[in-house]
């Protein structure tokens, strides 16, 4: 028997939908800035810093590039406080956010620079600057330029990512969906319509970091 489908009864829900996406780009927002934060510094930290921090970053790389983002989240929500550190739902999801782009960011913009010509390290070198001095007064803008694409599309996929935060009670969008469907079992109608809302939402945030790299960074066209 097919069922006859029926949206009308979601206006009941909007202020849930609409504080839901609220929370997912605020996530996001906090996330992709302190992320891109860590994957400047710590790229920053494998060609200047000592052997002992390079293999500090390295291990901190490879740990989360080789472990789920959900296994990350719990174990700062629920691993960290055994330790005697505990956050709220909210600042363990941004901290999560912040260590797994910052791991995949470190891996991009470590690439931008390598694929810096040796002609600008040379330039600087020659305008007395050092090496130091070189990556970010000379070298760090082109290389962001280079990846920004790349950085852009990994903080989608860190937004898309981020329903599972909904396992930890933060009242993100997939939560306010969660929230809908248990009290009203329509679950056709209610994931139909926040598919929809991540697509347009992957879009828009799309179209901001795109905009975001023309204005700050002098990019092309970043889609």
């Amino acid at each position: 028997m097919i069922q006859s489908f029926d949206f009308s009864f979601l206006t009941g829900y909007r202020h849930v939908i609409f504080h839901g996406i609220y929370i997912t780009l605020l996530l996001i927002t906090v996330g992709a800035a302190l992320g891109l934060a860590v994957s400047i510094l710590c790229t920053w930290a494998r060609l200047f810093c000592p052997a002992w921090v390079r293999a500090f970053v390295t291990g901190y790389v490879e740990f989360v590039r080789n472990t789920p983002f959900l296994i990350q989240l719990f174990f700062i929500f629920f691993g960290l406080p055994q330790l005697g550190i505990s956050m709220s739902e909210m600042t363990a999801a941004v901290v999560a956010m912040t260590i797994n782009l910052g791991a995949y960011g470190t891996e991009i913009v470590r690439a931008g620079v390598q694929a810096t010509p040796g002609g600008q390290w040379e330039a600087a070198a020659s305008l007395g600057m050092s090496r130091n001095q070189a990556f970010w007064r000379v070298v760090l803008v082109p290389a962001l330029q280079k990846m920004w694409p790349t950085l852009s599309s990994q903080i989608v996929i860190v937004m898309l990512g981020s329903a599972v935060v909904s396992q930890i009670a933060v009242e993100d969008l997939t939560f306010a969906a969660n929230f809908i469907q248990s009290r009203t079992f329509r679950a056709f109608e209610i994931y139909f319509v926040v598919t929809a809302i991540y697509i347009v939402l992957a879009a828009l945030v799309r179209l901001a970091l795109r905009l975001l790299g023309r204005w700050v960074l002098g990019t092309g066209d970043a889609s």
